[in-house]
Formats: structure tokens, sequence, C-alpha cells
């Protein structure tokens, strides 16, 4: 019974606390009046879209390239691999506000690209600004997510029996015959569990969309941000949060019964 009650004074009761700000407006009115005005905002909806359109778009950004990094990884000879496949567990305790900063640093308009391009060419301007675009947001999302979906596809690898390689392999199977019909079936519960995951993650991501600056992108995470903080608007900020947690709990449900299921 204690750690219950340490459970629900740490987390549940803050929670109970956004649920009820949110039916409490701040100028009186009913108490489904901020729902109705955040609903019915154009900065709600497009804010909601976005969240949704990077969310997935990462998620399978990073289960495609996941997917082909492990595979070398797991089955291409090379100086460095077992090295390698450590640093994955290594870079999942990494923020994501590090690697977005290491992208600045690559390609932000005073970053080393733009520095070699106006160094050779001399002109006075470099040709890459996309990280301040949704574009740039998705490219550090999935530069972020990959390895999340490399660390079950590793273990998947590593029970797989590799005698049903090199008999495929003597049969005259191609290598994408082989990843098609003999390591894609074995990896389908750790992509699973892996994506499901990283959506998640992707869903409530707010440092790399702070970090890369882009502008006219806005998260529900952001719009959190700007209706609480720069607004003062905390009954809004408190709809979308409750929204926030609802898509959440969702697709962590999910995720937990994908992982169940792979599991078994």
């Amino acid at each position: 019974m204690p750690p219950v009650l340490l459970l629900a004074v740490v987390f549940l009761y803050p929670l109970a606390l956004v649920v009820q700000q949110s039916f409490t407006p701040e100028n009186g009115g009913g108490a489904l009046d901020a729902y109705s005005s955040v609903f019915a905002s154009t900065a709600f909806r497009e804010a909601l879209w976005t969240t949704v359109w990077l969310a997935f778009g990462a998620t399978a950004g990073a289960l495609v390239l996941g997917f082909a990094l492990a595979l070398v990884i797991a089955f291409v000879p090379f100086p460095g691999a077992r090295s390698v496949a450590k640093f994955i567990d290594v870079f999942l305790s990494f923020p994501s506000f590090l690697i977005t900063l290491a992208l600045l640093f690559i390609y932000g308009t005073v970053g080393m690209a733009n520095g070699v391009w106006t160094g050779v060419t001399g002109a006075a301007d470099g040709p890459f600004h996309f990280l301040t675009t949704p574009w740039g947001v998705l490219l550090a999302e999935i530069t972020y997510f990959t390895p999340f979906v490399m660390r079950p596809l590793l273990a998947a690898f590593s029970q797989l029996d590799t005698a049903q390689l090199e008999v495929a392999a003597g049969l005259g199977a191609r290598p994408a015959r082989i990843v098609r019909q003999v390591i894609l079936p074995e990896a389908r519960p750790a992509l699973a569990a892996g994506g499901s995951l990283v959506l998640v993650m992707c869903l409530n991501e707010f440092g790399i969309v702070l970090f890369t600056g882009a502008k006219d992108v806005t998260t529900l995470p952001m719009l959190i941000y700007g209706k609480a903080i720069l607004e003062s608007d905390y009954a809004a900020a408190c709809v979308v949060a409750v929204v926030n947690i609802a898509i959440s709990v969702g697709l962590f449900g999910l995720y937990r019964v994908v992982t169940k299921r792979a599991g078994a």
C-alpha cells in the first residue's frame, strides 16, 4: 500500500491537477469552454497534425535506417563491429538535444558544411539551411531514435540460427531474398516493438524541436510550452496536455501489447 500511495502523490496527483485545471476556466464560464476554444483553434489543429506526421515520419525513417544498419552490424564482418554494437547501448543514454546540437555544428547556418562551402566557392552564404525547417526536425529525430530500433533488432539477430542463413545461401538464394524470407520474419516482432516505442517517444519530443529553432514547427509539447510560459494561458495549456497524455497513453498501451506478443 505505501508504494501505491507514493505513486499517487508523486505521479497521479500532479496529473489530476492538470486535468482539473483544464476544466477550470480562468475568466469564468463553463467547464468545457477551454476545450471548445482549444479544439476550435487553428493553432491546435496544426500542432496536432505536425505532431502526428513528424512522429510517424520519424518512426518510419528510424525503422528503415535501423533495420539496414542492424543488418550490417550483425551480418557483415568488419573491424570494430562489436564496439559499434556496444556504442548503441551508450547512445541510448544521450539526451536528444545533444544530437541536435551536433547536427547544428555540422549543418547549421554557421556550421562546418556551410563553412567548407563558403571557403571553397567564396560565396557569402552556404546552401545548408534545412535544419530550421520541418525536414531538419525530421532528420534530427530519425538520427536520435534509430538506435532505439537497432537495439531490439540486434538482440533478435543474435538469437537467429545462422544455419538457416547457410542453408539458404547454399541453395543459391541471393542476399536480398535471404533478408526478405529468412531474416525479416524473425525481425518483425523486434521491429514492431522498437517502432511502437519510437512512436511514443516522438510524440512527446520537445528538445529536438526547441534546439533546431525550426520556424513554423509547433508540436503539441511546444504548444503546451507556448500556452503556459509565453501566454500564461494555463487552462488552454492543460487542455493540450490532456490531449497529449491521452494519445501517449493509447500508444503506450499499443507498445505493451506489441512487446507482449513479441515476447510470446
